[in-house]
C-alpha cells in the first residue's frame, strides 16, 4: 500500500517546500484530499513503470552482451553442443528462436537444449538467438542476439590430390585394388596413396601381389612398403612383391617341395615333435630362397638402372645401389590339406601379418616387427646385413613362421599406414580384442559408417575396402595397403 503522507513530505523536502507547524492541520487536510492521493498514486505508478522499463531494457542489453561460448565444430563432422540456460542465467526467457542454424547444417533441439547437426561450411559463422524476457509483451518484436560458432575446416579438404608424374621412371598407378580367389579362400586387397604423397604429387610407395598357383595348390600373398626417403622405393616394393609370386610360381623346386608336403602329411598323422622341427627348418629354407630371389631381382634392377639413369643415384645416405629401392616385405604362402591349412610367413620391416581362427576367438601375430630404436627401427629386404648370420635385431631364421591350423576366418597383411592408425602401438597387435575391434571397424563400426561386406558374392568389395581405407586419422597420412584373405 502506498503511504501518501511520507511520499509528499519527501517530495516537498526535495523541492524545499517547508510546511510550518501552524500549517500542519492544512497539510493533513491536503493529503487527505482524494484527488491529491490519486495524483500521488499516479506519480508512483509512472515512476515504477519507468524503472521497470529501464530494468527490462538493461536486462535485454545484458543478454545481448552476454558471451555465450560454445565448442568449436568441424566441417562435415557430427556436432552436438548443449546450451545450459540455467548456467548462463537465462531462466527468464519466455520466448526463444534460433535463426540461421539451418543454413550451416545445424538445428536447435528444444527437448535437449542442444545445437546439433553436421556443419556444411567452415569459418566464423554467425547465427541469431531471437528472444523475449519476462516483462515483455508477448506481441512485441523479439530481441536479437548474435552468436558466433567457429567451424574448423574439414581436414581432408586442406589436402591436395596431385596426380603423380606418369612420365617418371617406374611410374605406377596412384591407387590399386583387387579381388580374387585363392583356392577355397578369397582375397580382397587395396593400396591407397597416402595424403602426404597426394599433397605433393609424389608416388605410392606401397605395393602388393598375389596368386593361386594351380599346379601346386599353394597361394601366395605379398605386401611391401617402399621407404619414402629413397626415390626409387616405389619400384622396390613392386618388384619385391612380384618377385615372391614369380619365385613360387616359376622357380620352385617342385620335387623338393613335394617331399616337404609329404612330411607335412606324415606329421598330421604322427604329431612327432622332431618331425615338426624338421619341417619348420625346411619351411624356412624354402621361404628364404624366395626372399633372396626378391633381393637379387632388386639388386639386378638397381645395377641396370644406374647404368641407364646415373643421375638418379645421388643420395649420399645410400650405401649401395639397392638402397635406392629400399622396401619392406611380408608374404604368406598357404595351402589347404585334408588336415587343415599350412600357413608359412616371412616378414622384414614394420608391416604385420595376423591370422584369426575360424571361430574368431583367437588372433595370432605371425611375424615380429622391426620397430624400436635399433638402426632407425625398420629394416628392408634390400639391406644386405639382414642376411648375415648375426643380423640384429632379428636373425633371418627369426623372420619366418609356420602355422598349421584346421581353418581360419581371416588372414591379414598390412603396411604401417593401416597399423599405425588402427592399432597405434605394436603391443596391440598381440591382443585378440584389438583385432575384433578392427574387424568391427571394417564392418562399419566407424565414424564414416564405411563398411566392407565380406560376402563372397559381393563384387564391389575391392571398391568398399578402398573407400574404407580413406578414413581420417590425425597425423597418419602415409600409404595404406591391406590384404585380407577370408
Amino acid at each position: 500500500m502506498i503511504e501518501i503522507k511520507p511520499y509528499i513530505q519527501k517530495l516537498f523536502a526535495q523541492k524545499e517546500l517547508i510546511v510550518s507547524d501552524k500549517r500542519q492541520a492544512l497539510f493533513e487536510e491536503f493529503i487527505q484530499n482524494e484527488s491529491n492521493q490519486q495524483a500521488v498514486k499516479n506519480i508512483i505508478e509512472q515512476q515504477n513503470y519507468l524503472m521497470d522499463k529501464w530494468k527490462l531494457k538493461n536486462r535485454i542489453e545484458d543478454i545481448i552482451a552476454l558471451q555465450i561460448l560454445i565448442p568449436n565444430a568441424t566441417e562435415s563432422k557430427e556436432y552436438n553442443a548443449e546450451i545450459n540456460f540455467e548456467k548462463l542465467g537465462l531462466n527468464d526467457l519466455i520466448f526463444e528462436e534460433w535463426q540461421g542454424l539451418e543454413e550451416i547444417g545445424l538445428q536447435f533441439d528444444k527437448e535437449t537444449d542442444t545445437i546439433k547437426g553436421i556443419p556444411n561450411q567452415s569459418g566464423e559463422l554467425k547465427f541469431k538467438l531471437l528472444f523475449k524476457v519476462t516483462g515483455e509483451d508477448e506481441n512485441s518484436v523479439p530481441n536479437e542476439k548474435n552468436i558466433t560458432l567457429v567451424v574448423n575446416p574439414d581436414p581432408k579438404t586442406l589436402w591436395k590430390n596431385i596426380p603423380s608424374d606418369k612420365e617418371a621412371i617406374f611410374w605406377k598407378e596412384d591407387d590399386a585394388k583387387a579381388f580374387g580367389k585363392l583356392g577355397e579362400k578369397h582375397i580382397v586387397v587395396a593400396s591407397n596413396r597416402g595424403r602426404s604423397h597426394e599433397n605433393v604429387g609424389s608416388f605410392r610407395d606401397d605395393d602388393f601381389a598375389f596368386k593361386f598357383i594351380e599346379k601346386t595348390g599353394w597361394s601366395v600373398v605379398a605386401v611391401s612398403d617402399g621407404a619414402g626417403s629413397y626415390p626409387l622405393s616405389r619400384k622396390g616394393s613392386e618388384l619385391a612383391c612380384n618377385a615372391v609370386v614369380d619365385y613360387f610360381e616359376n622357380h620352385l623346386d617342385k620335387e623338393n617341395f613335394l617331399e616337404f608336403e609329404n612330411k607335412l602329411l606324415e606329421f598330421s598323422q604322427t604329431k612327432e615333435g622332431n618331425l615338426h622341427k624338421e619341417i619348420e627348418i625346411e619351411a624356412k629354407q624354402k621361404l628364404y630362397k624366395a626372399v633372396l630371389f626378391a633381393h637379387n631381382q632388386i639388386k639386378d634392377l638397381a645395377e641396370k638402372t644406374q647404368q641407364s639413369n646415373p643421375e638418379l643415384f645421388n643420395n649420399p645416405k645410400a650405401k649401395s645401389l639397392s638402397d635406392y629401392f629400399h622396401a619392406t616385405l611380408i608374404f604368406a604362402l598357404f595351402k589347404k590339406f585334408d588336415f587343415g591349412y599350412v600357413v608359412l610367413t616371412f616378414g622384414v620391416g614394420d608391416c604385420p601379418i595376423a591370422i584369426m581362427d575360424k571361430d574368431q576367438v583367437n588372433t595370432s601375430l605371425l611375424n615380429t616387427l622391426d620397430v624400436g630404436e635399433f638402426g632407425g627401427g625398420t629394416r628392408f629386404v634390400t639391406q644386405s646385413d639382414i642376411y648375415q648370420q648375426d643380423a640384429k635385431p632379428l636373425t633371418m631364421a627369426q623372420r619366418f613362421n609356420m602355422q598349421i591350423v584346421t581353418d581360419f576366418s581371416y588372414l591379414f597383411l598390412m603396411t604401417d599406414g593401416i597399423y599405425d592408425a588402427k592399432f597405434v602401438v605394436e603391443a596391440n597387435l598381440e591382443k585378440h580384442e584389438k583385432w575384433v575391434e578392427f574387424l568391427e571397424d571394417l564392418q562399419g563400426n566407424n565414424e564414416d559408417n564405411s563398411k566392407v561386406n565380406f560376402n563372397i558374392e559381393n563384387e564391389k568389395i575391392a571398391d568398399e575396402l578402398a573407400r574404407w581405407m580413406d578414413f581420417w586419422s590425425p597425423g597418419n597420412h602415409d600409404d595404406r595397403t591391406l590384404a585380407i584373405i577370408y
